[in-house]
């Protein structure tokens, strides 16, 4: 690598750094991302799992970010058919709290403020009547219903990278950017890589982004080097997973009388996801964990509208991330904006360009990344314009973008395989599902069943393909099994991944679409 002159380095592989990787490699630049764990090993996978405006945020007249993240609510839809759906949202009217009124004016607005053509427009609800208002306490009368849209968070962040892995960047996860300092040649920056075997290696890059989420400080001073105040400011959020607590498609946004939402939302099949918290954190990012107080406070918000009680031993599971946001002095965790600022420095008396990224979400990455590209631009070589709302993120080449119409052709090709596994296939790999089956036209062809329809054929998919490398990789990013295989099976896969020998780039070829 050291022979190579990359125009763009990228520093951390969550959402932000994979997006921006996929966007430059595809305007035809020479791209290295490199990432010192797994792929949404940190933030990108501890999110709410939503591609959403962000109802809450008019309240804090964050009207752009709202309307950006609306727009992309569409887009996302598009390109990516296999991993994000529209999902119904509930929200029963608490006479305590927010008036009608208001929650009407604000639905109104989350209904035009930006186009839509795959989502319903809002509308007030009889809870006494419609079917989503059973599972509520008998005193919630009215409500409201609007759309928003789901995501499987962490296979976005590694569609991203495939896709820019196959339009020619150099990939690395599990290598860390140890030291970056201003080239020799007084052109651009000498990176310093160590693997995950100790080994360190050269790389240089007319142009390096920190991406680093919550390391983005980190990434300033212990790795270029950098003094001076640090505008990150860290906010935990945290998860819970527990049994059903409602038989219905629909999910719920929740008001609590401290001026927050709480969502309940349908979770892998017989799950319900509650999230999330908003608490200042000052900790090691990569040793965040939910606290009692925390798993208290959400089973007390679904509790002040479900008849069914929730109390923190119905935990199943829980997960908590950090959310670097950009530090705008805003006293309240709940209020620091969401959006995202970009931080450039260099470019003038032959300093080299450095871009590090504050805040953020999920909904709004592909925007993020082209807005990054646009300041970047004047320093790096001219390229094609922005164009990753147009085509469709690995596996998501579906005629007319219709999934449904993509899982039935599915099941015809093939019969032999269970309909709830080819399901799951074609929610988490898209056209590309066929290169899981690879030909098998039973079970058994897939070869060893290690239990919740987890096959050894769609192992060596993830680790030929998408980088998967151990069992976490697997169970809890790649996907959810890890919920539903029996916990004294997990480590049949991690022995699994041990006795590989080799890890294996992923191919640059893509299949066929099919419709």
């Amino acid at each position: 690598m050291a022979e190579t002159t990359y125009d763009i380095a990228i520093v951390g592989g969550g959402i932000n750094g994979a997006g921006i990787a996929r966007d430059a490699a595809g305007r035809g630049l020479k791209v290295l991302l490199v990432e010192k764990n797994d792929f949404a090993s940190a933030t990108s996978s501890a999110s709410s799992k939503l591609i959403h405006g962000g109802l809450r945020y008019l309240e804090q007249y964050e009207f752009r970010l709202v309307r950006e993240a609306l727009a992309e609510r569409e887009v996302l839809l598009s390109i990516a058919p296999h991993i994000t759906w529209p999902l119904r949202f509930v929200l029963p009217h608490n006479k305590l709290l927010r008036p009608a009124w208001m929650l009407r004016i604000g639905l109104f607005l989350y209904d035009n403020l930006a186009p839509r053509s795959r989502l319903q427009r809002s509308h007030g609800i009889d809870l006494r009547k419609d079917p989503a208002g059973r599972p509520l306490r008998e005193e919630l009368v009215r409500g409201f219903d609007y759309a928003d849209g789901w995501v499987e968070d962490s296979r976005l962040v590694v569609l991203n990278a495939m896709s820019a892995a196959e339009k020619g960047a150099t990939i690395l996860p599990r290598t860390a950017c140890v030291s970056a300092r201003k080239a020799a040649s007084g052109e651009g920056w000498d990176l310093t890589l160590q693997g995950r075997d100790g080994a360190t290696s050269g790389a240089r890059a007319k142009v390096l982004v920190n991406a680093a989420g919550p390391w983005v400080a980190d990434v300033l001073t212990g790795v270029m080097g950098r003094n001076g105040e640090s505008r990150l400011r860290l906010v935990k959020g945290s998860h819970i997973v527990v049994p059903a607590i409602h038989d219905g498609p629909e999910a719920y946004i929740l008001q609590n009388p401290d001026g927050r939402v709480v969502f309940a939302i349908p979770y892998q099949g017989r799950f319900t996801l509650i999230g999330t918290t908003d608490i200042p954190y000052e900790g090691d990012p990569g040793k965040v964990a939910i606290a009692p107080d925390e798993v208290t406070y959400l089973c007390e918000a679904v509790n002040r509208y479900f008849r069914r009680p929730t109390t923190p031993d119905d935990v199943v599971w829980s997960y908590s991330g950090v959310r670097p946001l950009y530090d705008d002095s805003a006293a309240n965790p709940s209020a620091v904006t969401r959006d995202y600022v970009f931080d450039i420095v260099g470019g003038e008396d032959g300093e080299p360009v450095l871009l590090s990224i504050f805040g953020g979400k999920i909904t709004t990455y592909r925007r993020l990344a082209e807005h990054a590209m646009e300041k970047l631009q004047p320093h790096l070589p001219s390229g094609q314009a922005g164009w990753t709302g147009r085509e469709p993120l690995p596996g998501g080449d579906m005629e007319d973008a219709d999934f449904d119409r993509f899982l039935d052709g599915l099941r015809r090709r093939h019969p032999g395989l269970p309909g709830d596994l080819l399901h799951r296939y074609a929610r988490a790999y898209g056209t590309r599902a066929e290169l899981v089956i690879d030909g098998a036209t039973t079970p058994a062809d897939l070869g060893r069943d290690f239990g919740a329809g987890l096959y050894e054929a769609e192992l060596r998919y993830l680790a030929v393909h998408e980088w998967a490398m151990t069992g976490e990789d697997v169970l809890w990013r790649r996907s959810k099994l890890g919920l539903h295989l029996p916990k004294e099976r997990h480590g049949e896969v991690e022995a699994w991944f041990a006795g590989r020998t080799t890890a294996v780039t992923p191919p640059r070829t893509r299949p066929a679409a099919r419709g």
